[in-house]
C-alpha cells in the first residue's frame, strides 16, 4: 500500500524540528538541531507533510547573487515517488524568481539528475574522515602565527572569507562560533590575516571548515593546531585541488568517505576562489 500522499506547504516550523532531526538520523547524516536553525533563520526549509509529520525537506540559503540548495531528505516509506525531486525543483523555481543562481554540492548518485536540470560542474572535493587525529601541534614557521579567533578579529575574518567564497556570509559564520572552540583559529603573517579555520559539532563527528588560506603552509599550520586539540571522529571536506594537504591528512589516519562536486545552474564559472578554498563548511552550507 502506498503511503499517504505528502503535501508540500509551509516552511519548517520550530515544533517540527524533531521530525527534521529524525530525517537526518535515518539518512545517517551529521547535522544537528543548530544546523536546522541556521536554515530556518537565514534561509528557507521547504517541507512536505503527511499524517501530521514532516516527511521530506529541501533547504535554500541565500548568499546575495547566489543561493545554496541542500538538505533534500525524504523519509524511507515516501521515497521512489519523486517527492525529493519535486522539492528540489521548487527550490530552483523560487531562487530563479529571486534572481539568484542556484548552487549545490552533488554526490555521484545525484549528478545525473542535476545535469538533466541544467546544473553544470565546477570543482570537486572529498569528505575525509578519521576516528581521531592524534596530531601534535608544532610551532608555526615561515612567519605564520596561529591563534584563537577573538571578537576583534571578526570584521577582518569575514572580509577575508568573502573574497574567497564570493559573497559576505558573516551571519552564517557567526552561528558556527562556539560550536567547536578548539577549531576557531586565525593565521596571520606580518600582522595581516593569511587564513582562518572554523568548525562545528555534529551528530556523528566534529566537522572542520571552512578552511580558507593564502597558501598551503598556512592551511597546514591551521589544521595542525586544530587537530592536536580535537578528540573523537572528525570530518573535513577538502578540495581536490589540494593534494599536498590530502596526503598529509591520509598519513594521519584520514580516509576518503565520499566525493562531492560543486554544481551551478546553467553556468560553469563559480563565484568562489578555489585557489584559497581548502575546505568548505559542508555540502549543506557551501
Amino acid at each position: 500500500m502506498a503511503p499517504t500522499e505528502p503535501i508540500i506547504g509551509a516552511s519548517l516550523q520550530p515544533a517540527e524540528l524533531a521530525d527534521a532531526e529524525a530525517l537526518v538520523r535515518e539518512a545517517g547524516w551529521n547535522q544537528v538541531a543548530a544546523d536546522w536553525e541556521i536554515f530556518r533563520t537565514l534561509g528557507t526549509v521547504h517541507a512536505a507533510r503527511a499524517d501530521g509529520h514532516v516527511v521530506a525537506t529541501a533547504a535554500t540559503l541565500p548568499y546575495g547573487a547566489f543561493a545554496w540548495i541542500s538538505m533534500v531528505l525524504v523519509r524511507g516509506e515516501h521515497r521512489r515517488y519523486g517527492l525529493g525531486t519535486r522539492l528540489l525543483k521548487r527550490c530552483v523555481e523560487v531562487l530563479i524568481e529571486q534572481r539568484q543562481v542556484p548552487i549545490l554540492d552533488a554526490t555521484p548518485a545525484g549528478k545525473p539528475l542535476y545535469r538533466a536540470m541544467g546544473f553544470q560542474e565546477t570543482w570537486g572535493y572529498q569528505r575525509l574522515a578519521a576516528s581521531s587525529a592524534g596530531i601534535s601541534a608544532a610551532v608555526s614557521s615561515d612567519g605564520i602565527t596561529v591563534r584563537p579567533v577573538t571578537e576583534a578579529d571578526w570584521t577582518a575574518l569575514v572580509a577575508h572569507d568573502a573574497t574567497a567564497f564570493g559573497a559576505e556570509r558573516g551571519a552564517l559564520l557567526r552561528r558556527l562560533r562556539g560550536r567547536l572552540p578548539t577549531a576557531e583559529l586565525i593565521a596571520e603573517r606580518h600582522s595581516a590575516v593569511a587564513g582562518f579555520l572554523l568548525g562545528r559539532d555534529g551528530r556523528s563527528a566534529s566537522q572542520l571548515g571552512p578552511l580558507v588560506a593564502d597558501d598551503e603552509r598556512t592551511a597546514h599550520a591551521l589544521l595542525e593546531r586544530a587537530l592536536s586539540a580535537i578528540n573523537g571522529p572528525i570530518y573535513i571536506d577538502l578540495a581536490d585541488s589540494k593534494p599536498g594537504i590530502r596526503s598529509w591528512l591520509e598519513q594521519r589516519g584520514f580516509a576518503s568517505q565520499r566525493p562531492l562536486t560543486r554544481m551551478l545552474l546553467n553556468r560553469t564559472d563559480g563565484f568562489d576562489d578555489p585557489s584559497r578554498t581548502y575546505a568548505v563548511v559542508g555540502p549543506e552550507f557551501g
